[in-house]
């Protein structure tokens, strides 16, 4: 009696950092296919429904682009969003953005919402949501002149990545760290579980 093989995992992001969060689950994806879509918001979506599609679409892009290698394989996609209010910040890619992003969220509360997707061999979805409430300390001219000069801002949404120097800057933060990071780890090992993929 032959065993079935292992299910495979397809992750849809060519970030490092949603990379090296799995792994701390044990798993190292098969396959890493970025999913290349048109990311703007659509007018008066509010955040939790962006990252909420973007993540659904990146993961049926992903599958779609592969093609036949999907078959039977798990593809996980997530999307994170920095909300200030009913407001979706931008990805930070120059200096200027990422200044007003972070002049915006000095010493006030916003919120990350991660959202991840999974799509099963048989063509099912299944979605999850982490909501993170975020504070930054009021930040000095000089606090903010030498966050901007590190560059790790480039990129990120909200112009900020907390597992960096901006992590010394957060007077606190409520909900899931890994989260804000690009990877809710409780939420996604809980969808892979349900969804039966094979994971301790």
């Amino acid at each position: 009696m032959t065993t079935p093989p292992a299910p495979q995992l397809v992750l849809a992001s060519a970030s490092p950092r949603r990379r090296e969060l799995i792994a701390r689950l044990g798993i190292v994806p098969d396959r890493v296919a970025p999913a290349d879509i048109d990311e703007t918001p659509n007018k008066v979506e509010i955040p939790r429904d962006y990252a909420r599609r973007m993540a659904r679409e990146k993961a049926i892009a992903a599958a779609a682009m592969i093609g036949d290698a999907s078959d039977g394989a798990f593809v996980l996609a997530g999307d994170t969003v920095v909300a200030a209010g009913r407001r979706i910040l931008p990805k930070a890619e120059d200096e200027s953005t990422a200044r007003n992003c972070l002049e915006l969220l000095s010493g006030r509360r916003h919120r990350v919402l991660s959202a991840i997707a999974l799509r099963a061999p048989d063509g099912t979805i299944r979605e999850k949501l982490s909501e993170t409430v975020v504070r930054f300390k009021r930040l000095s001219e000089d606090e903010l002149s030498a966050y901007l000069a590190s560059g790790e801002w480039h990129g990120k949404a909200g112009g900020y990545a907390i597992q960096g120097a901006a992590e010394g800057l957060i007077a606190w933060i409520q909900g899931s760290h890994s989260g804000v990071v690009g990877l809710p780890l409780y939420e996604t090992r809980a969808l892979l579980r349900a969804a039966g993929f094979p994971i301790a």
